[in-house]
C-alpha cells in the first residue's frame, strides 16, 4: 500500500480552518465601516497565502482557502445562486454540547425565481487559491454546498408556488444550476471538488425525520431524492474531476446537531451516490459504528473522520491506527484515508480549540496516514 497521488489523499482536511486574529479585525472593520472592500480583500488574501503555507508544511497533499472569505460554509454560495434570496423570517437551529445547548440564529432563504447561475461561484476565491498552490506539489480544493442544502433547511416552504407550481421542475432547474458551476469551475482548473452535505447525516437522526415528516415531506425516501440531485449536478463532471462530498451532523462552536449512524441511508447513499469519496464523521459515539461501511464498493474511498475539531485535546496516534484497523473490517484498508471529523470553522466563529491545537492535529494525521499506507 502506498501514498495516493488522486484526491482524496491517505492524509487530508475537510476545509475550513481557524481564522487568525488580523482576518477577524479586518473583518470587524470592514463590518463598521472603518475599511473599504479592496482592504478587506488584501486582509484576506495575506491570510490565505499563509495557511496555504501552513497546509504544506504540514505534509498534506491538499490545500483549501480555509473558507476565510465566508462567513457560512454553505449559505455564502446559496445566496449568490440566481432566483434565492435571504428571507425576512429567521431560522434558529440548536445545537448541542456537553456544556450546555446554544442557538444559531440566520436569515431563512426564498426561492422567488427560477433557480440559475447567473456566475461562477467562488470563481475568482478559488483561482487566487489555484494561484497560490501553483508549484507546491499541493492540490487546491474547492468546497461547496451540495444542492441539497437548498432545500432541507426551509423546505418546500421556502419554494414559491406560483414560480414552480410543479416541484418537479425546481429539482430539474437546481441540478442545472450545479452542473454548469460544476462545468465553469473546472474550466478554472479545478481538479478536487467537495460538496458538503448535513442533510444525509441528518437523516440518520430519528428526530430529523420526524421533523421532515411534520413539514410534509417523506422524510422515508428524501435521501433517495437526494442522492439524485448531487448525481444530475456531477454528471457532465471534466474529464480528471475528483469529487467528494463530506456529511455532517453540524458544527457551529464546537457543538452539533444531529446524531446517529449512518445505517439510515448507507445502502444507497455508498451504492448509489457516484462520487469518488465519502468525508465521514467518526470521532465520538454520536457517529454511530463502522458497519454501514460494509455497502462501500469497491473503487470508492472511505476518509475517516477519527480526529476531532471539537476540542483540542489531540488523540492518540495508537488509538486513531487501532480504529483505522477496526473499519478495514467492514471496507478494505487500501480505500481508506483519514482526515479531521469536520471543519475547524465551519461559521467565522470557529470551534473552540486554538490554532495551535488544529496544526497539532493535521501533522498528527499526515504523520498516521503515513505509517498506515506509506
Amino acid at each position: 500500500m502506498v501514498l495516493r497521488d488522486t484526491p482524496p489523499f491517505r492524509a487530508d482536511h475537510v476545509g475550513s480552518l481557524l481564522r487568525p486574529p488580523e482576518l477577524l479585525r479586518a473583518r470587524a472593520d470592514h463590518a463598521a465601516g472603518l475599511i473599504k472592500d479592496a482592504e478587506l480583500r488584501a486582509a484576506e488574501d495575506e491570510a490565505i497565502r499563509s495557511v496555504v503555507e501552513l497546509q504544506r508544511r504540514a505534509g498534506l497533499r491538499s490545500a483549501t482557502d480555509g473558507e476565510f472569505r465566508r462567513t457560512s460554509w454553505h449559505m455564502d454560495f446559496i445566496y449568490r445562486l440566481g432566483g434565492i434570496s435571504p428571507a425576512d423570517e429567521k431560522i434558529k437551529v440548536r445545537f448541542h454540547r456537553k456544556n450546555g445547548d446554544i442557538e444559531f440564529t440566520s436569515a431563512a432563504l426564498r426561492v422567488h425565481d427560477r433557480i440559475r447561475l447567473d456566475e461562477t461561484i467562488f470563481e475568482d476565491d478559488f483561482a487566487f487559491l489555484r494561484d497560490a498552490t501553483a508549484g507546491t506539489g499541493v492540490t487546491p480544493k474547492l468546497t461547496v454546498p451540495s444542492p441539497n442544502m437548498v432545500h432541507y433547511r426551509g423546505g418546500p416552504a421556502s419554494i414559491d408556488p406560483a414560480v414552480y407550481p410543479d416541484v418537479a421542475e425546481f429539482w430539474s432547474d437546481l441540478a442545472a444550476a450545479y452542473a454548469e458551476q460544476v462545468r465553469r469551475i473546472g474550466e478554472a482548473g479545478c481538479r478536487y471538488l467537495q460538496f458538503d452535505d448535513t442533510s444525509l447525516a441528518y437523516l440518520n437522526d430519528p428526530e430529523q425525520r420526524a421533523m421532515i415528516a411534520e413539514r410534509g415531506d417523506d422524510a422515508d425516501h428524501l435521501h433517495l431524492r437526494y442522492i439524485e440531485q448531487i448525481n444530475a449536478a456531477i454528471a457532465g463532471r471534466p474529464e480528471g474531476m475528483r469529487i467528494t462530498t463530506h456529511m455532517c451532523r453540524g458544527n457551529f462552536r464546537s457543538a452539533w446537531t444531529a446524531e446517529g449512524g449512518y445505517d439510515f441511508v448507507a445502502e444507497a447513499l455508498f451504492g448509489e451516490l457516484d462520487v469518488d469519496g465519502f468525508f465521514l464523521e467518526y470521532d465520538d459515539e454520536r457517529s454511530g459504528g463502522f458497519e454501514p461501511l460494509r455497502f462501500v464498493p469497491k473503487g470508492k474511498m472511505v476518509v475517516l473522520g477519527l480526529v476531532t475539531t471539537k476540542s483540542g485535546v489531540l488523540e492518540s496516534k495508537d488509538g486513531l491506527k487501532r480504529r483505522i484497523e477496526e473499519a478495514s473490517r467492514y471496507v478494505p484498508v487500501d480505500q481508506l484515508c483519514l482526515s479531521p471529523q469536520c471543519g475547524f470553522s465551519s461559521t467565522v466563529e470557529g470551534n473552540e480549540l486554538t490554532r495551535d491545537e488544529q496544526l497539532a492535529k493535521l501533522a498528527l494525521i499526515v504523520e498516521t496516514a503515513e505509517e498506515v499506507w506509506g
